[in-house]
């Protein structure tokens, strides 16, 4: 059957939603829609309108060619986004925040903050007011006119050197500073609409060429909530009471070279900072509020130890932090986002479970926990309908990717229109399942192709390691595999999220021991089965699930070829290199660190590898790939210094490789990688690889 995975050409241009909205009055949503630009080398963004109910069709509503992401709804129904599009003086080079009004017009800018703004924070349910979070230069003071006068300095002299006087300096895939991001309040009741130029147009426009910016008089005037916020990543995460009163944020807390999270509750109109949730020794995170304004419920997490992992946490109490609360103390699952009912009577929770990501009700009066859905899909963006109590969100699985859906109350889900057409996949899914030798259950998901005869095994390692395989990825896209012939096993080893805190602690401080050998117990039962070819299989995995690579390929020659992705190598080089050594520090005792690191087992390694790495990787820095491949040529290059490994090297990728014709040439080489040691063809070197 030829799908679009069969070329990948084609599966990079699929269209793809990867963002929802739901109104106020619960009747349509808005849906970031994500398609390749003519030239093949980005995506570009725009917002599309759906029906909320179910019934057809699906309206454009923004088109530029900066793109637009990030879609919110005010109180009003007007349309909020992010764009970097221009606008009369701007240069279109920093993303803003834009409105379109819901009886119709243009869209127009509502912040003109040098530099741009990182994104919308929350927005007001029963006012006009609105939270952005922004990066200030601290020598501004949080003054935007001073701001935008040494942002405009730094721009000039194409200056780009940053000092740290703290600790960390970067984050996952981008460097922190100089700028620290601040809360900012506007209210969108101050957005005028001149008619032609002002005076105050023309005072700009002066002030501009005496480089004594001045902001905006048409555009509300943003107040800055965090003067100081003494941290690049300062406040995370934020919500706002209905009537935009005070918000409820995250913020950081340095603690030495490490760092914690607490709440803040913020006057929006004073700036007063008050500590809510505030505790030593505890993460306190994924605020929300109820539609009522008068409780928040958050996450709190003792702070990790090598010794067992720590419980998530749910808690419920007052806007003001009194009378907290534990709710659904036995329940044992990882919240990854919590909102409240549109009664406020319960949360509403989505988390891992099983190799899914169901959606949860957790009742404040005590009640047992209802598991709302219950299908093979994990669930993300969920909104609630404050009208009838429904839900609206994004769901998906390894056999369809995102797209919205209503869920009812009474748990019937109803797929929404949408502008985006699945794509019809090559491979069926099965569950497959094995017991572990301390008696653990392993599972994980099976995806195989269309044949007659017994299929190539791919076992395909996830990252994390405090993660599940439940759901698709544009990055890390098995039905590819399929579409070439390979069976995909995607599994949930230890220390996978979804099956308890007990099933983590089976690889706590022993990356190397339960983690592996369930891959090996679940790969045992599925080899076993008469549809999978035993004698070709191999391995393969990305960040934590390359680190398994490398482990599995100093432990067993099973496999005929291994692909290594932003792996971990040396883990004693890792921890101080990685972009946040504390929290490795603090999982991860000495001694684990030296039993677990794949490097020790560099002389047994027998089987061919691809390491595969980017060098703007944060997380996993280029040094843990450079010195794979070291150690593999020192230990097996032949005198002439061929050798049978390969090392993908991606100059300008971090640690996902996200530009599309480098994704293109990833797996333009990992495939015939396979091809060479699986199926036994001629070494055939991509194209576009000169």
């Amino acid at each position: 059957m030829a799908t679009p995975f069969n070329s990948l050409d084609d599966y990079i241009a699929l269209p793809r939603t990867e963002g929802l909205a739901l109104s106020p009055d619960g009747t349509r949503a808005v849906l970031t829609i994500a398609t390749l630009k003519k030239d093949g080398t980005g995506y570009e963004r725009a917002l599309w309108a759906v029906p909320a109910d179910g019934s057809a069709g699906a309206s454009r509503l923004t088109r530029s060619a900066k793109g637009e992401s990030s879609p919110a709804f005010t109180a009003s129904g007007d349309v909020l986004f992010a764009s970097a599009r221009p606008d009369g003086d701007e240069d279109g080079e920093a993303s803003q925040i834009w409105i379109l009004p819901v009886g119709g017009g243009e869209a127009r800018p509502v912040t003109a903050v040098a530099g741009g703004v990182d994104g919308i924070a929350a927005v007001a349910a029963a006012s006009d007011r609105v939270i952005v979070s922004a990066g200030l230069l601290p020598g501004a003071d949080g003054a935007l006119e001073e701001h935008a006068k040494l942002f405009g300095d730094r721009k000039e002299h194409k200056v780009a050197a940053i000092l740290h006087e703290t600790y960390p300096v970067r984050f996952w895939d981008h460097d922190l500073g100089p700028a620290e991001q601040h809360l900012l309040a506007l209210d969108l009741g101050d957005l005028t609409e001149p008619v032609g130029a002002t005076r105050a147009d023309e005072k700009d426009e002066k002030a501009k060429k005496d480089k004594k910016p001045e902001y905006p008089a048409s555009l509300p005037r943003p107040r800055d909530l965090t003067p100081r916020p003494g941290h690049p990543t300062g406040f995370p995460a934020a919500v706002v009471a209905p009537d935009g009163s005070r918000v409820v944020a995250m913020q950081v807390v340095r603690q030495g070279n490490d760092e914690r999270m607490r709440l803040v509750s913020i006057d929006t109109a004073t700036g007063e900072l008050t500590p809510v949730a505030d505790e030593p020794g505890y993460d306190v995170e994924l605020p929300a509020v109820s539609h009522d304004g008068s409780t928040i419920a958050y996450s709190r997490t003792a702070e990790q130890n090598p010794v067992t992992p720590t419980q998530m946490e749910l808690w419920v109490a007052a806007i003001d932090g009194s009378g907290a609360r534990r709710v659904a103390a036995e329940w044992d699952r990882w919240p990854s986002s919590i909102q409240f009912t549109h009664d406020d009577s319960a949360l509403v929770v989505t988390a891992d479970q099983d190799g899914r990501g169901p959606i949860f009700r957790i009742p404040l009066d005590g009640s047992p926990v209802e598991q709302v859905t219950d299908d093979d899909f994990t669930y993300s963006s969920v909104n609630v309908d404050r009208v009838t109590g429904d839900l609206v969100a994004l769901r998906a699985n390894w056999m369809v990717p995102l797209h919205a859906v209503r869920v009812r109350r009474d748990g019937e889900v109803v797929v929404l229109a949408s502008p985006v057409p699945l794509p019809e996949v090559p491979a069926s899914m099965v569950e497959v399942e094995t017991t572990a030798a301390d008696g653990a259950r392993v599972r994980g998901w099976l995806l195989l192709p269309e044949s007659e005869a017994p299929a190539p095994l791919l076992l395909w390692i996830h990252g994390g390691p405090l993660n599940s395989w439940n759901e698709w990825s544009w990055r890390w896209n098995p039905q590819l595999a399929v579409a070439r012939g390979y069976a995909v096993l995607l599994p949930d080893p230890a220390l996978s999220t979804g099956y308890g805190l007990d099933f983590i602690a089976r690889g706590w401080n022993a990356w190397g021991a339960a983690p592996y050998t369930d891959l090996m117990s679940i790969t045992d039962a599925v080899v076993a089965r008469p549809d999978i070819d035993e004698t070709r299989t191999a391995a393969m995995g990305g960040s934590f699930g390359g680190y398994m690579a490398n482990w599995v390929a100093g432990h067993t020659d099973r496999f005929r070829a291994i692909v290594t992705h932003a792996s971990l190598w040396a883990l004693d080089q890792f921890g101080p290199t990685t972009d946040f050594t504390p929290y490795w520090r603090a999982i991860m005792t000495d001694e684990g660190i030296a039993a677990n690191s794949p490097h020790r087992f560099v002389s047994d390694i027998r089987t061919p590898m691809l390491v595969v790495h980017g060098d703007r990787d944060y997380r996993v820095p280029i040094g843990e790939g450079l010195r794979l491949w070291a150690e593999l040529n020192e230990h097996f290059a032949a005198p002439d210094g061929s050798t049978p490994h390969r090392f993908l090297y991606f100059p300008d990728e971090n640690h996902w490789v996200l530009k599309p014709q480098h994704a293109v040439v990833w797996y333009d080489t990992v495939f015939a990688f396979l091809a060479q040691h699986v199926h036994g063809e001629e070494w055939a070197r991509p194209n576009r690889l000169g």
